[in-house]
C-alpha cells in the first residue's frame, strides 16, 4: 500500500483538512495517508474527515506539539468527483480535572473496581467536552503503564489535545517509571498547582 505523508505542522484549521483531502484527490488507488499535525483540534477535523468516508483512521501523539494521523484510503473516482465539505470543530476540552489515585473504582471487590475504572475511563473519553488533564497518582499509576487495559482510551484522549500525568514519585514507589506508556511525569506541586486551577475536578 502506497504511504503518502501530509505536512501541515503550524497550519490552522481549515488548512489540514484541506491539504488531506488534495492528497486523497491525488491517488490513483489504496493508499495510507498520514498527515501531521501541531494541535487536537486539527486531529479531530481530520479524523472526522476520514471517517465521513468511512475510512480506517486513527491518531498518535508523537510529541508535545506533533499528532499524526493515519487513514487507510481507497479512492474511487466516484468520490473524486463529489464535493468535499470541510468545517472546523472547536476543542472539546474544558477546564475539568479527573484525579485518578487507584487502579480500581470504589471500595469492595478489587475485580470489580478495575472492571468499573476500565469503564469509567472509556466513558470519560466519550463525552462531548473531553477534561483539560487526567491526574494519576498513587495506584492509579499502574493506569498509564504498559499493561494497562485503559491504555487505548488514555492515547486517544491525549491525541485530541488532553494532558494525562502520572506522578514520578509514585511510579518511582511501584517500580513503574520505565513502564510509562502514555503521557508524562509530573511532581505533587504540578498536581496541586492543576487541580486550584480546575474550574471542576472529578475523582472516581
Amino acid at each position: 500500500m502506497e504511504l503518502v505523508k501530509v505536512d501541515a505542522l503550524g497550519m490552522a484549521c481549515p488548512l489540514p483538512v484541506v491539504k488531506t483531502i488534495k492528497a486523497l484527490e491525488a491517488l490513483t488507488g489504496p493508499a495510507r495517508i498520514e498527515t501531521h499535525v501541531d494541535n487536537e483540534t486539527a486531529v479531530q477535523n481530520v479524523m472526522r474527515l476520514a471517517q465521513g468516508k468511512g475510512f480506517s483512521v486513527r491518531s498518535e501523539k508523537l510529541a508535545e506539539a506533533h499528532f499524526v494521523v493515519t487513514m487507510d484510503a481507497v479512492q474511487t473516482s466516484e468520490e473524486k468527483n463529489e464535493e468535499p465539505t470541510v468545517a472546523c470543530i472547536p476543542d472539546r476540552r474544558g477546564n475539568t480535572v479527573v484525579a485518578v489515585s487507584s487502579d480500581a473504582m470504589g471500595s469492595g471487590s478489587d475485580e470489580l473496581g478495575r472492571q468499573l475504572m476500565k469503564a469509567f475511563l472509556y466513558a470519560v473519553s466519550q463525552l462531548d467536552e473531553l477534561p483539560k488533564t487526567i491526574l494519576f497518582y498513587n495506584g492509579g499509576a499502574r493506569l498509564t503503564t504498559e499493561g494497562s487495559l485503559s491504555l487505548e482510551d488514555l492515547k486517544s484522549m491525549e491525541a485530541q489535545g488532553v494532558q494525562i500525568l502520572t506522578c514520578g514519585t509514585c511510579l518511582n514507589y511501584y517500580g513503574l517509571t520505565e513502564k510509562l506508556a502514555v503521557g508524562g511525569v509530573t511532581n505533587m506541586y504540578s498536581i496541586v498547582e492543576t487541580l486550584a486551577k480546575a474550574d471542576k475536578v472529578i475523582k472516581p
